[in-house]
């Protein structure tokens, strides 16, 4: 059996770690802490270790580094 098989359409809960994550709670998707967009597991490449959330992207991400306070604003 396939690690996203079996789990329907429902959302995984995850520990993120330093280039890697750990699921915790089987499902087939996180949801992004930006945009609320469903990422499917084997789409997810976009973390933040230190805050615990999914991005979509490295755009999300980036945003919300940059709302955290991690990188300075643009000009």
């Amino acid at each position: 059996m396939n690690l996203f098989e079996g789990h329907g359409n429902r959302e995984a809960k995850i520990r993120y770690l330093d280039g890697d994550f750990q699921i915790l709670s089987p499902g087939s998707y996180v949801v992004c802490a930006l945009t609320g967009k469903h990422v499917p597991l084997d789409e997810l490449r976009y973390w933040s270790v230190a805050r615990q959330e999914p991005y979509v992207d490295v755009a999300s991400a980036l945003e919300a580094d940059r709302r955290a306070g991690a990188l300075p604003t643009q000009r």
